[in-house]
């Protein structure tokens, strides 16, 4: 788990682009909001997740709230999953 996010939070799925280079995880916290954070992995970082833009702050009441707002600010996911959330 990247370190930007805190430790009681839960990491329930995890969305890699194509290339492997990007992901937007999506996670429970301890009061039952959802949130999603999105990181990138370069080669000249050894391969570490960096937190991209810090969206983990913001605070949604479902996993299906937190993935179509993840959705709206994250050009690269819209076109790695399909039209029901699902990876495509």
């Amino acid at each position: 788990m990247p370190k930007l996010l805190d430790k009681s939070w839960v990491v329930f799925e995890s969305l890699e682009n194509p290339e492997g280079n990007r992901c937007v995880d999506l996670f429970t916290r301890p009061d039952r909001t959802f949130g999603f954070e999105e990181f990138r992995k370069d080669p000249e970082d050894g391969g570490v997740w960096t937190s991209v833009r810090h969206f983990a702050n913001q605070s949604f009441a479902s996993r299906a709230e937190a993935l179509a707002a993840a959705r709206r600010v994250v050009p690269w996911l819209i076109a790695s999953m399909a039209p029901d959330g699902q990876r495509s």
